[in-house]
C-alpha cells in the first residue's frame, strides 16, 4: 500500500524497536520512504544487520544498538521521539517453552522499560506488537478482541501481560497506547533459517531445495496468514488516527480468512513451480503436533475497519506470490 495518504508530519520522529527484525525493518523502510525520521533500536539477538544495511546512509535514519532490558537505553532511545512502534520481542511459542525466563525478561521486563521511557519522554502514542496467541484456548471463531481464553504458552502469557501493562499506563499515566494483535505475519525479509523459523519461509526454503516440508500434525490446523503490507498499513493507521475512541485498546491485524497447512503447501508449490516445475512434485511429510499450538485461528477485523479505517489489500494468494518472488530473488 502507498501510505503517503497517511503521511506523518515531517517534524515527527518515530522509534521502531526491533527495527532490524522482519516486521521492524519493513516498517523502517516504509516510514523513511514517506519522509519520516526513524530511530531503530535493536540488539541484533534476532534482528539482522542486512535488513537495515541499505538504510544506514539515509539522512533520516538513526541506529541505536542496545537492549530494551536496559532502562537507560530505553530512555535514550525515547528522548527525541514523538511516536513509538514497539516491535522488539522474542517471538515463537516453542522458544518460550524451551526458555521461558529469557522470553519473559525481554517481552515483559523489556516492554515495561519501554512504557516507562515513553511515559517519561511524553511521547504522543505508543503502538505495540501484541499477538493472536493471547486468544489461547478460546474456541470462538472468528476471534473478537474482547473475548479471549487461557494462554497456552509462556509466550502467550508475556504478550497478554503487555496488554495489561499498556492499559494501566493509559489509565494511570495518560499514555496513549494501541496494541496490534498480529496474526501469522509473513513476507519479504522473514528469515527461513533457524530452529524457530516461521512456517511460510521455512516451507519455501525446503521446497526450493526439493526437501519435503514437515507439517506438524495432520495439516488441518489453519491460520489467518497476514501479509506484511497489511501489517504496515495498520501500524501507520495506529499512529496517524485522530479518533480518540480508537486509542487505548487492541486490534486484530489480519486479513480475515483462514488457510490450513495443506492448502498452504499447495499454494506454495503452485507459485514456486512457476520458477521451477520440479518443485510441484515435492510432497510434504507429517510429524507430531507441536506443544502450545492453537488448532485454528481466524480474526474478525471489523473493529480495525470501523475505528482505524483498516482495509487490507493483500490476500493470502497475493501475499504469497509477492513473498515467493522475493525469496526466489534473494535465496537462489
Amino acid at each position: 500500500m502507498n501510505i503517503s495518504s497517511l503521511k506523518l508530519d515531517s517534524k515527527n520522529t518515530i522509534l521502531v524497536t526491533g527495527g532490524a527484525g522482519f516486521i521492524g525493518s519493513n516498517l523502517c523502510n516504509s516510514l523513511l520512504d514517506n519522509g519520516n525520521k526513524v530511530i531503530c533500536l535493536d540488539n541484533f539477538a534476532t534482528g539482522k544487520r542486512e535488513n537495515i544495511s541499505p538504510l544506514m546512509k539515509h539522512p533520516n535514519f538513526t541506529l541505536i544498538e542496545g537492549d530494551i532490558r536496559d532502562l537507560e537505553t530505553c530512555h535514550i532511545a525515547c528522548k527525541t521521539v514523538d511516536y513509538v512502534l514497539h516491535q522488539a520481542a522474542l517471538g515463537s511459542v516453542p522458544r518460550s517453552i524451551n526458555d521461558p525466563i529469557t522470553s519473559n525478561d525481554v517481552n515483559v521486563s523489556g516492554f515495561l522499560n519501554m512504557l516507562v521511557a515513553a511515559r517519561d519522554a511524553k511521547i504522543k502514542r505508543f503502538v505495540f506488537a501484541a499477538s493472536s496467541s493471547t486468544y489461547g484456548d478460546s474456541t470462538n471463531m472468528p476471534k473478537v478482541e474482547d473475548v479471549i481464553g487461557k494462554p497456552l504458552s509462556p509466550y502467550a502469557i508475556t504478550k497478554y501481560v503487555n496488554e495489561l501493562y499498556a492499559t494501566i499506563f493509559s489509565t494511570t499515566y495518560g499514555l496513549e497506547t494501541i496494541g496490534l494483535r498480529y496474526f501469522n505475519v509473513f513476507g519479504r525479509k522473514q528469515d527461513p533459517n533457524g530452529a524457530y523459523a516461521a512456517v511460510i519461509p521455512k516451507f519455501v526454503l525446503q521446497l526450493m531445495n526439493y526437501e519435503s516440508p514437515v507439517i506438524n500434525g495432520d495439516g488441518s490446523f489453519s491460520r489467518d496468514f497476514t501479509y506484511i503490507d497489511n501489517v504496515i498499513q495498520m501500524n501507520i493507521r495506529a499512529i496517524t488516527s485522530n479518533n480518540k475512541e480508537a486509542t487505548n485498546t487492541v486490534y486484530n491485524v489480519a486479513y480475515g480468512e483462514r488457510t490450513d497447512l495443506k492448502q498452504l503447501i499447495t499454494l506454495l508449490k503452485e507459485y514456486l513451480g512457476e520458477f521451477d516445475p520440479a518443485i510441484k512434485n515435492v510432497e510434504p511429510t507429517f510429524g507430531p503436533q507441536r506443544a502450545g499450538d492453537v488448532p485454528h485461528s481466524l480474526a474478525s477485523i471489523d473493529k480495525a475497519k470501523k475505528l482505524l479505517g483498516y482495509s487490507p489489500e493483500h490476500s493470502i494468494e497475493l501475499g504469497l506470490k509477492e513473498a515467493v518472488n522475493w525469496y526466489w530473488e534473494n535465496l537462489k
